[in-house]
């Protein structure tokens, strides 16, 4: 689903005051082949240690966006190009990491949504720990699983529902 525009979404709810439209930071950069995704979200929280999200990108996408909650974590990369190609293949809409990915060149040929703080070529280290589908706060703005999340050039979203389609 393409047919949205973050500021016009931003221009229909800028008054919205029950915190079911959220808008995250300007500080995650494209990395995947799509600048344009959205999808209903699920979560994966982390710290330095990607076996969540390998475990998550391995399964059925069905057009989802998954968030990585990764601390911000600046000191290892969560994604690379084989967990991209993963997503990609296995139908995930997107994937927002709130840390670092790697292997750039091949993330940017994963035809999904690829956003992350930075790009960072140390891997994680491998040790099983992390939570799956859970209420995560990503740059200080909570992100629940089944909520909506639309990229695009102008920024992230987040939404109670999904937008309506249009006739």
């Amino acid at each position: 689903m393409t047919d949205f525009v973050t500021c016009d979404l931003c221009d229909e709810h800028k008054n919205d005051t029950d915190g079911a439209f959220r808008v995250l930071p300007p500080v995650f950069k494209d990395f995947g082949k799509k600048r344009k995704f959205a999808g209903p979200v699920s979560t994966v929280k982390c710290f330095e240690d990607n076996s969540f999200v390998k475990a998550a990108v391995d399964s059925p996408g069905n057009g989802r966006v998954l968030v990585v909650d990764g601390g911000a974590s600046l000191r290892r990369a969560l994604v690379g190009g084989n967990l991209g190609k993963a997503a990609a293949k296995n139908g995930w809409a997107g994937v927002v990491v709130d840390g670092c990915v790697r292997d750039v060149a091949e993330l940017a040929e994963c035809d999904t949504g690829i956003r992350a703080l930075a790009s960072m070529p140390l891997p994680t280290e491998k040790r099983n720990e992390g939570q799956r589908d859970v209420v995560v706060q990503i740059q200080g703005v909570w992100v629940r699983p089944g909520d909506w999340l639309y990229a695009d050039e102008d920024g992230i979203v987040l939404m109670a529902e999904p937008i309506p389609a249009k006739a």
